[in-house]
């Protein structure tokens, strides 16, 4: 799957989670703010820093969940200001006209299916591999978390 597909979908999957104040935003309008939310360095979405901080702060089982087979555990909408940033989430609200609530849970329900899909058979796809210094850094992040 490709970065904008990733970005797509993760935009989907807030358009038809149960919040009523993201349901009805355009889907071109979530996959901006979204590609604004996630991107690294180079414009595209940095999973393997935000794979990273969250295994710093103590969500490393989540994390390997998305990057493993199986079900993928859910993240709560609290935790989501300390994997985005609270820049980041703040805008990320600005731009949709949300709430800061609604905001934490539309990243909170995208998040895990985004990774989970850039992750087939638990490594992330080769464009990813960059933001993390090549397939050397991409192999350390996974590392950490088996």
């Amino acid at each position: 799957m490709n970065i904008t597909s990733l970005i797509q979908l993760g935009a989907s999957v807030i358009q038809g989670n149960s919040d009523k104040n993201t349901t009805g935003i355009p889907l071109d309008k979530l996959t901006a703010a979204l590609g604004s939310l996630l991107g690294g360095k180079s414009g595209k979405p940095d999973f393997g820093a935000l794979l990273s901080g969250m295994q710093a702060g103590g969500l490393g089982d989540i994390a390997s969940s998305w990057l493993a087979k199986g079900s993928n555990k859910p993240v709560s909408p609290d935790a989501v200001g300390g994997i985005v940033g609270q820049d980041k989430l703040k805008e990320f609200a600005a731009q949709l006209g949300l709430s800061e609530e609604s905001a934490k849970g539309a990243i909170a329900d995208a998040l895990p299916e985004m990774v989970d899909k850039a992750s087939p058979e638990g490594s992330l796809l080769d464009d990813l591999a960059d933001n993390l210094g090549g397939v050397k850094g991409l192999g350390d992040m996974i590392g950490k978390f088996l």
